[in-house]
């Protein structure tokens, strides 16, 4: 039994484990993001993909292809996290978010996958949780 072809995006990239996960799964990576320098040579070791830099810019989003079938992000969960100074939405890391937001709005993908860390579910007392989950609901109903 042959597994089904699929496409995917890698925010926020890091080293690439997402990309390990899905590539062994039958995945196709057609687009890597990743701003640390070091991170981006270690995922093009790993991947042979030299990500593209901040997602953040116009100019970025726009070398993402227009179909792919999965997103996946490991966006910067300092904002949210136990380990960081919990600041959500009010820190920079915690806005980019709705970076990965404008870019489900724009490329409709089956699937998301984030990040998850211990606390991004009670951080303000649930608020930051469900604003993410409807932002989702918006775009993934």
């Amino acid at each position: 039994m042959s597994v089904k072809k699929f496409t995917f995006i890698d925010l926020f990239a890091g080293i690439g484990g997402f990309h390990f996960a899905l590539q062994q799964l039958g995945g196709k990576c057609v687009f890597a993001s990743e701003i640390d320098v070091n991170a981006q040579k270690t995922y093009f070791v790993n991947h042979g993909l030299m990500p593209f830099g901040d997602i953040t810019l116009a100019e970025t989003k726009a070398k993402i292809p227009q179909k792919f079938d999965i997103l996946c992000a490991g966006f910067p969960c300092q904002a949210f996290s136990i380990a960081g100074y919990q600041k959500g939405f009010s820190d920079s890391r915690g806005t980019l978010f709705f970076d990965i937001e404008q870019i489900i709005k724009s490329h409709r993908p089956k699937v998301v996958f984030l990040e998850n860390v211990k606390n991004l579910v009670s951080h303000d007392k649930g608020n930051t949780f469900n604003v993410i989950l409807d932002r989702l609901n918006i775009y993934m109903s």
